[in-house]
């Protein structure tokens, strides 16, 4: 398993196998979430919006939205 060390200055260096399969290169941003101790790292998209969109297709069916609708 691939391993980075912190630096005086608190930089790391992602191991290469990681940079290639996360597509990132120098200068580019990621994104750090830490949830309970466990830290991720993704890329940033360069657009969100279009990194976003149809995330949520398929979570409702019309069926889902004609009962709501009623329920008003």
């Amino acid at each position: 398993m691939p391993e980075a060390k912190i630096s005086q200055k608190y930089q790391i260096v992602i191991p290469k196998k990681s940079r290639e399969e996360m597509g990132v290169k120098a200068g580019d941003k990621l994104i750090v979430e830490t949830l309970n101790g466990v830290t991720l790292l993704m890329p940033k998209p360069k657009n969100i919006s279009k990194a976003l969109k149809g995330i949520s297709k398929g979570t409702y069916t019309k069926h889902d939205l004609s009962r709501e609708r009623k329920s008003w």
